[in-house]
């Protein structure tokens, strides 16, 4: 009765995708009540042709259904006979609305947001600039503060609004040929500031100078954020480091740190949407910025890899043909 009324639907096959049991959800999404030794392919397609044992939360679609919005997991049997497969089946179609709409309001919200963070950024600029009048030292040190985390903020609701822009209609790249020495050397003197405030000291250390065909405007995203999150989790004060260099058919920009690290059960996490450590230490993040970043290497054909030794060092590392 427990299985009977799951809203999962769950068909038992044998080795030769043969059905031999299915529930009474799998009976209505299959058209049919007689599906016992049926083949199973007769009601579904799964794409990219995964075998049975492989499948793990992968799109299916139902051929008598109105909606290709099912996803499906299977599980073997250890039998003392022949294998059996256990297939469940869920229908995803309320949390993919769900989703639409929570990334529509997050869109809409975060466009409206930036029309008042830009006037008031306006603002604080035209009163250090004087333009209102003298200020004196004191007004001067909150202004800076003010526009410090005013900038903070007009980031993150960049960066969402990219994430978004992203799902609706993919990375636009504006490549051209640049030295990639130059082109570092600026983001770094752009941070090196921002890394002062937090003690540390960025160094640069480029193996040869080459020319890259990229995006200078994505790319310089995806060193700002990977800088900035050396900056957050630099907690011994030391240094961040930056290595260019062309290995093979790739160009490398790696991006050090030397600080608390990331733990190994996280690493292959810390790239998806959402997913952000620094809410384990207070800071401000929305897990977008890896997630954005990787977006925009891959749209280059290229890569983010890291690794990490815990309160050693981490290393991210941009891989772009050269």
């Amino acid at each position: 009765s427990v299985v009977n009324s799951l809203s999962d639907g769950i068909v038992v096959i044998d080795e030769n995708s043969k059905i031999i049991n299915g529930t009474p959800m799998i009976r209505k999404w299959f058209g049919r009540e007689d599906i016992a030794g049926k083949n199973i392919y007769d009601f579904i397609e799964i794409k990219n042709d995964k075998k049975i044992e492989e499948l793990n939360d992968d799109d299916v679609f139902i051929k008598h259904t109105s909606t290709n919005n099912f996803i499906i997991n299977s599980k073997i049997l250890n039998t003392e006979e022949k294998p059996v497969y256990i297939l469940i089946i869920k229908d995803v179609t309320k949390s993919h609305e769900i989703e639409t709409l929570k990334e529509d309001f997050v869109a809409t919200l975060t466009h409206d947001l930036k029309v008042p963070i830009v006037a008031e950024a306006n603002i604080v600029e035209f009163l250090l600039e004087g333009k209102f009048g003298e200020i004196n030292d004191k007004q001067k040190v909150a202004l800076m503060n003010m526009q410090s985390s005013n900038k903070e903020l007009l980031e993150l609701v960049q960066i969402v609004l990219e994430t978004y822009k992203i799902k609706d209609k993919g990375i636009s790249l504006y490549k051209e040929e640049f030295y990639l020495n130059d082109f570092v050397k600026n983001i770094v003197n752009e941070m090196e500031p921002i890394a002062n405030q937090s003690d540390l000291h960025i160094e640069y250390l480029p193996e040869g100078d080459v020319n890259i065909y990229a995006d200078s405007v994505q790319m310089t995203r995806v060193i700002k954020n990977l800088i900035s999150n050396a900056i957050a989790h630099s907690n011994t004060k030391e240094k961040i480091s930056i290595i260019t260099k062309k290995e093979g058919s790739f160009i490398k920009i790696s991006v050090i740190d030397y600080g608390q690290g990331i733990p190994k059960d996280e690493l292959n996490l810390i790239f998806n949407k959402y997913y952000s450590a620094t809410n384990k230490f207070r800071k401000i993040g929305t897990g977008l910025g890896l997630y954005l970043s990787q977006q925009i290497a891959l749209s280059h054909g290229g890569e983010i890899t890291v690794t990490s030794q815990e309160n050693i060092k981490t290393e991210f590392c941009i891989k772009i043909p050269a």
